[in-house]
């Protein structure tokens, strides 16, 4: 799915976790993390498929995706050799990436880190073996498993330093929804600097649902509706 700058601006703004909230599928284990925390990623996704220790078919996806794209990498179970290091980081920002997200590990730590300009790089850890290109193996923009989540080409790829996620594809109510809570949110904080005591949710009585029991909760509800 194409995404508007407006609309990938509005996503940079809000949390994946704001989302997380009301979905039940489409979330990546919680090891795949960015390589710092200041890296955040919004994008739709190429998908790529490298298998064994054979990268080429990422070097195609990064010469070959649409500009904004976020490269997802199913390795096939393999979480040993690295397929992403400085020098291809480099090489996908120059071509017009919004990141890459893998699953197994990344190499060149330290400079991945050191990266001025943090292109967003998430993946499961680090090693220091590497993949090569063999041209041996490897497919592009097929459905695939990253994380443990399906993931296929063009679902929209959200990531902050909590992890990863799929947006569904009717994003809009939920992004809306995102936005809204991150508002409150800074209304809440600056009444708790200013004094507000915060101790307990205003949503739901969690007391009375455990100490009355669901139906005496529902009760109490529908005396204060006057139904």
């Amino acid at each position: 799915m194409e995404l508007s700058q407006e609309i990938r601006d509005r996503f940079m703004k809000v949390d994946p976790a704001a989302i997380g909230h009301f979905i039940s599928r489409g979330f990546m284990k919680p090891e795949i993390k960015p390589v710092t925390d200041e890296m955040k990623i919004i994008g739709p996704a190429y998908t790529v498929r490298c298998t064994a220790r054979d990268s080429s078919a990422l070097y195609y996806a990064i010469q070959k995706a649409p500009k904004g794209s976020v490269l997802v990498v199913d390795r096939a179970g393999d979480h040993t050799f690295a397929c992403v290091g400085e020098f291809v980081a480099i090489m996908a920002e120059a071509n017009g990436m919004a990141g890459i997200v893998i699953d197994g590990p990344a190499t060149d730590s330290r400079a991945l880190k050191a990266s001025k300009t943090k292109f967003p790089i998430f993946c499961t850890g680090f090693s220091p073996v590497t993949s090569n290109v063999t041209g041996t193996s490897g497919e592009v923009q097929i459905p695939i498993e990253c994380g443990g989540a399906a993931v296929l080409p063009g679902d929209i790829i959200f990531g902050d330093a909590d992890g990863v996620i799929i947006v569904p594809q009717d994003y809009m109510p939920l992004l809306e929804i995102a936005e809204k809570k991150a508002a409150d949110e800074i209304k809440k904080r600056e009444a708790i600097a200013n004094g507000l005591v915060y101790k307990k949710r205003e949503d739901f009585d969690v007391v009375a649902f455990f100490e009355k029991g669901a139906k005496g909760a529902l009760n109490d509800l529908k005396k204060e509706c006057h139904y």
